[in-house]
């Protein structure tokens, strides 16, 4: 968790972004918000913070949201996507890698008619899985949610293609009753689904408080308030 005095000094900083690129002075500022320009020179310094109604009217005036102002500025949050969507891509080429080594390997030495595209299947929800690993380490939610999906329904097609080559070489060729394993990802999908839009409209709730950073602007609300009556 933050230091209480990182999470300030990132509030503060991300103010006097905001203040300069509508292009206020801090006294401006202050008397938009009946604050003093002592409390708002406090605020961009980092020696504290504004409550939440506050935050909630300086977003209105800058035309941004509370998480923009609490959170990241925007180009730290393109440096840091740009390298999530890195480390994505190249772990992703990873995994199609080896499959595709793998494939061509068993081409080579082993049998030549043997079902070894079923590799590239396999790799499916193997990328998905990784890119869901890192989907949640980065709290991307909807990459987090199309890599489960299509987790879901890779581990079924996989099932299915591999049951339908045994019975093929076992002589029984034919889909027969094993496409009913795909009813087995409805149910998944719909839970899955329902999981993702809580998690959305929690994390919305979050946003209109400030984020994660909610209790501590909270705990500031009774000293802005002093600030204010000053």
């Amino acid at each position: 968790m933050e230091k209480e005095e990182d999470v300030y000094k990132r509030i503060g900083k991300n103010i006097a972004a905001y203040r300069r690129n509508a292009g206020i002075t801090q006294a401006e500022l202050a008397r938009k918000i009946n604050y003093s320009d002592k409390s708002v020179s406090k605020w961009e310094s980092g020696n504290g913070v504004p409550d939440v109604l506050v935050l909630m009217r300086l977003a209105e005036l800058f035309g941004v949201s509370v998480n923009d102002l609490v959170g990241e500025s925007p180009k730290e949050r393109a440096s840091n996507t740009f390298m999530r969507v890195m480390v994505l891509l190249i772990s992703s080429a990873l995994i199609w890698l080896i499959a595709t080594a793998t494939f061509v390997a068993m081409k080579i030495f082993a049998s030549a008619h043997g079902a070894w595209w079923l590799v590239f299947v396999y790799a499916i929800p193997a990328n998905a899985a990784m890119l869901a690993v890192f989907a949640t380490a980065f709290r991307q939610r909807t990459t987090r949610f199309v890599s489960i999906t299509v987790l879901i329904w890779g581990v079924i097609l996989s099932t299915f293609l591999t049951s339908l080559v045994i019975s093929k070489n076992n002589g029984t060729a034919g889909a027969g009753d094993l496409w009913f394993i795909f009813l087995l990802g409805i149910p998944l999908q719909v839970a899955e689904t329902l999981w993702f839009c809580l998690r959305r409209a929690r994390a919305r709730q979050k946003a209109l408080y400030g984020g994660t950073d909610g209790n501590e602007l909270l705990k500031s609300a009774e000293e802005a308030d002093k600030e204010r009556s000053a």
